[in-house]
């Protein structure tokens, strides 16, 4: 491996030496991954609550769906700041900072008397929640070698969907069995048993390998350089249209409309409904650990894995919404589920363009612009599928329609941006073996390996 340098080649600024990874290194990320676990269980609460909710709060259907829209549109605002913070503050002290106020949410909710404190409470959920993901990103460059990135990456999104599963399998039949305080301010209590170890053990980076140190003046216009330059390259711009392009097709199935479309579209019971929407879970977490070890092994896999989830997406839902008949077959309900498995895995791709574009003291920055296309892209979907559904007397077929229009632009942008993000890594790959400096951040290449 190239030593460490202080100097740049070919206008690349050095980084440290990878990060040994090991036991310690797992248990540090373990911990993250543990609060942002918690943080992926209050924000899909409400899924398995919202008719409780509605009679709690006295609201109609667009009043609870508000409570959904919320929670994005504060977690998609969140995330340029959040990777701000990260960049700046360090991942513990925002990762303490989401903790604190995603538990204080949770309970919040749980003890609201109106539909105002409540959503007022959602909001914080959201805000803390926010403030996870990306930390556990961070955690995951700073103590793993380059080469696990993508790996990890997929590790912690397939704990947050394990996460989704927990709320759906437990949070349910505890909040029929005691209640809507007693079962919302009960879970709230995970959040201050993550904080524990959080305050106490967790560490942003293994000893040695701590970010450079900022030269005199770094300190002014530290916002907009960051925004300016991690924007400036082409893989952060390339990674935020990946993860716009495949994540939100499944968000928008298993947030809001994806039970009544099984419900009233295709006149299948909750139960049945139900058990589809687990199996987009499921398949997203199995789907999940064989992108990780693809794209791991191989990087010129990126681009065909993203495009083609995306293809075989718009195949499903043209098969099953183009169905003769008021009905598509259950195996093809069945098929699309499992097909919408791989849109979560898929997304994360654009955080393996992201990472090896930016230094490691720009990671959170990319980071959080990546993050929010799909959920800019979920909440675009959201509101248009609703529109369309009053506008046309509940026609899902026209209202799914949008999904196409937004993957078309996704995938334009994508094939426009993956040539320069491509010569740009391949600039770096070439510092790295001809010069004696590093690359600015986990170079994604080894010997032999092609990118794409």
């Amino acid at each position: 491996m190239t030593a460490p340098v202080n100097g740049p080649v070919n206008g690349f600024p050095g980084i440290p030496a990878d990060p040994p990874g090991g036991r310690k290194a797992v248990a540090v990320w373990g911990i993250g991954v543990a609060v942002y676990f918690v943080a992926v269980i209050f924000r899909t609460s409400l899924g398995v609550a919202g008719l409780d909710a509605a009679d709690r709060f006295h609201v109609n259907a667009s009043a609870l769906a508000t409570f959904s829209l919320l929670q994005l549109l504060v977690y998609a605002g969140m995330q340029i700041p959040v990777g701000l913070m990260v960049d700046r503050l360090g991942t513990k002290k925002v990762l303490t900072l989401g903790a604190v106020l995603f538990t204080v949410g949770q309970l919040g909710f749980a003890l609201s008397p109106s539909y105002g404190m409540a959503l007022a409470a959602r909001a914080l959920l959201g805000c803390g929640d926010a403030m996870t993901f990306i930390s556990v990103l961070r955690l995951g460059t700073r103590w793993f070698p380059a080469r696990r990135g993508p790996l990890m990456a997929q590790l912690a999104g397939l704990v947050g969907m394990a996460g989704n599963l927990v709320s759906t399998l437990v949070l349910a039949p505890v909040l029929h069995g005691v209640g809507w305080t007693a079962a919302f301010a009960g879970s709230a209590a995970a959040g201050l048993v993550v904080l524990v170890p959080l305050v106490l053990f967790l560490r942003d980076h293994p000893e040695g390998h701590g970010p450079a140190p900022r030269t005199a003046g770094a300190s002014g216009g530290f916002v907009r350089r960051q925004i300016r330059e991690s924007w400036a390259e082409p893989g952060t711009r390339l990674g935020l249209w990946v993860h716009f392009t495949t994540q939100f097709p499944a968000m928008v199935f298993l947030l809001l409309w994806g039970m009544p479309f099984l419900v009233e579209a295709q006149g299948l019971s909750r139960t049945t409904a139900g058990g589809l929407l687990t199996l987009v879970v499921a398949s997203n977490m199995a789907l999940g650990l064989v992108y990780g070890q693809i794209v791991g092994r191989r990087q010129s896999a990126r681009i065909p894995l993203a495009l083609g989830t995306v293809g075989l997406t718009a195949l499903l839902w043209a098969a099953v919404l183009g169905y003769p008949g008021d009905r598509a077959p259950m195996w093809l309900l069945v098929t699309l589920c499992l097909v919408l498995g791989g849109c979560g895995p898929a997304s994360m791709i654009g955080f393996d363009f992201a990472r090896p574009a930016n230094p490691a003291e720009r990671q959170g920055t990319a980071s959080g612009i990546t993050n929010m296309g799909g959920f800019l892209a979920s909440m675009t979907t959201l509101l248009t599928v609703g529109i369309l559904l009053d506008a046309t007397g509940d026609n899902y077929r026209i209202a799914f329609s949008t999904v196409f229009v937004l993957e078309a632009v996704g995938v334009l942008n994508i094939l426009r941006l993956r040539p320069l993000a491509l010569a740009r890594e391949r600039e770096r790959a070439h510092a790295t073996v001809s010069g004696p400096a590093a690359p600015p951040g986990p170079v994604p290449t080894e010997p032999g390996r092609a990118l794409a």
